[in-house]
């Protein structure tokens, strides 16, 4: 049986760089309302109370990676020029981000959600919408900006930026990480530039039609060359290494908003990785940030420190 303990993923060493890590892809301002129960179509029922807080996939990973303890992480990405924008911009700029290839597109409103947060569960539902107009079109990036660290992280959303950095970080050695959650036309091609990809749960299934999820990541990993893994809530995450299928369990808490724990997951399997852990103590680490972040309310809501995180997961 595979020992994930003796397992490590050996991270470029690049003289120099400029940043630990470097983040391509979705932001998001959320408007978030808790319910007490989630009424049936057409229903109506009172909420409790309202949030208007910042997430989004590569956003949230990132600042997860920065309030985890590494020292300079780069995000890229687009904001409208609106409000929400704005919020966005100011929140990652707290953060400690580096923000300074953020591009911000003229007459085009924020990526935004209304999230449903169900009270007794903490598990949310999310209407969001996207203008077609904050992808990155080509020329827009210079491999300098986004080759600056020894991992790239990137979601799936906007495809052509995706394989178009994913390709030429890969070419360069660096080590890339996937965060993707839906099937879309060029999915297998970003795959293949992948060393690390970490989806939903239902991605597998849906991109290989298997209804076994171990079938399923065999599947994905036949395509992408590296790790392949898939998130799974509470049940912690599952996936596939050099041919061997694993399961590594999630931590029990009470969730209160499960809003952007596959986020955090995604930053803390970059700093875990950045660290040079074993496999196992990385999911491990990735699976208990993820479940401390769904304590509190919003996308980055229970962030921790690294040494919070590891006293949790070592309790």
């Amino acid at each position: 049986m595979m020992d994930l303990n003796n397992i490590h993923i050996p991270i470029p060493k690049m003289a120099g760089a400029a940043f630990d890590a470097v983040g391509i892809g979705l932001n998001a301002v959320d408007r978030i309302i808790t319910v007490d129960r989630f009424p049936a179509l057409g229903g109506k029922v009172a909420f409790r109370d309202e949030r208007v807080l910042p997430g989004g996939q590569v956003a949230t990973a990132m600042l997860a990676a920065r309030t985890l303890g590494l020292a300079r992480v780069r995000y890229i990405g687009k904001v409208g020029d609106d409000a929400f924008g704005r919020i966005q911009l100011e929140s990652l700029a707290a953060g400690g981000l580096d923000t300074t290839c953020v591009r911000v597109e003229p007459d085009t409103p924020n990526q935004s959600a209304f999230i449903v947060v169900d009270a007794a569960t903490g598990e949310r539902t999310i209407f969001w919408q996207r203008s077609e107009r904050l992808d990155f079109r080509p020329g827009e990036l210079r491999p300098e900006e986004y080759c600056a660290a020894p991992v790239l992280h990137l979601d799936g959303h906007d495809e052509a930026m995706a394989v178009e950095c994913a390709r030429t970080a890969r070419a360069r050695g660096l080590i890339t990480v996937l965060d993707i959650d839906k099937v879309r036309p060029r999915s297998r091609e970003i795959l293949t530039h992948i060393d690390c990809c970490i989806s939903s749960e239902s991605f597998p299934h849906a991109f290989t039609s298997e209804a076994d999820l171990e079938r399923a990541l065999r599947g994905v990993a036949a395509v992408c060359p590296g790790l392949v893994a898939a998130t799974r809530g509470a049940r912690g995450v599952a996936g596939v290494w050099r041919g061997e299928y694993f399961e590594v369990p999630g931590y029990a808490v009470r969730c209160v908003d499960s809003t952007g724990a596959g986020d955090v997951f995604h930053g803390a399997f970059v700093y875990a990785l950045l660290q040079g852990w074993p496999l196992g103590r990385m999911l491990r680490f990735a699976n208990a940030a993820a479940a401390l972040n769904c304590t509190a309310p919003g996308a980055r809501g229970g962030l921790r420190p690294a040494a919070a995180v590891i006293a949790f997961m070592d309790a």
